[in-house]
């Protein structure tokens, strides 16, 4: 495989999800509410949304910013895992953050965005990315801790609202941190004792 190829083929992850997101916004309210989460529905059986709900964005803002932080988290750690295993570091911390609004924020009646998912790969990134300076692999996750314990304990950082047009479910992004460090160790585990993986 050539250089242009292996390098087109890292971006193939990316691209579906972005690709994903805009065919959602261009179909409309109808189908945004068919794929968002919302907690009744899926106890009520339509679980696709635990996954599709990321792809829905509120609007333009804040599908651009979620854009934006998907292309950033792909300039630091795009190589570090193989697309498969980028697929399934998306897809734990997709889950990672449904479940955990299911569970633990009831109140939660409905959900968008690529924030909590965003939040999951950069961690995931940052367990696999062996190329990266440990200097700098630390600083990103003191800045990414500071980043929660801020939230958790003051809200969202200021700005984040009027940035992607709407409220902010910082919970969120916790438990997509957590599931995506789960999903990279996870991965690191089966690649060590399995190496067919």
């Amino acid at each position: 495989m050539t250089a242009s190829a292996k390098g087109l083929a890292g971006l193939t992850v990316p691209l579906m999800v972005v690709t994903a997101m805009l065919i959602i916004a261009i179909g409309g309210t109808s189908v945004e509410e068919a794929l968002r989460y919302e907690r009744d529905a899926v106890l009520g059986g339509e679980f696709w949304r635990l996954l599709t709900g990321h792809l829905v964005h509120p609007g333009r803002a804040h599908l651009l910013v979620n854009i934006a932080g998907l292309a950033l988290v792909w300039v630091f750690f795009g190589t570090a895992l193989s697309p498969g295993r980028w697929v399934a570091a998306l897809v734990v911390s997709a889950l990672g953050v449904s479940l955990g609004l299911l569970v633990l924020n009831h109140t939660v009646a409905w959900y968008v965005g690529f924030s909590g998912v965003l939040h999951g790969l950069f961690a995931a990134g940052l367990v696999a990315q062996k190329e990266m300076p440990a200097k700098i692999r630390l600083l990103l996750t003191a800045l990414l801790v500071g980043k929660l314990a801020w939230e958790q304990g003051l809200g969202p950082l200021p700005g984040t609202a009027s940035a992607v047009g709407g409220n902010v479910i910082v919970d969120a992004h916790l438990y997509g941190t957590v599931a995506g460090f789960m999903a990279a160790f996870l991965l690191a585990f089966l690649q060590k004792y399995h190496r067919n993986y």
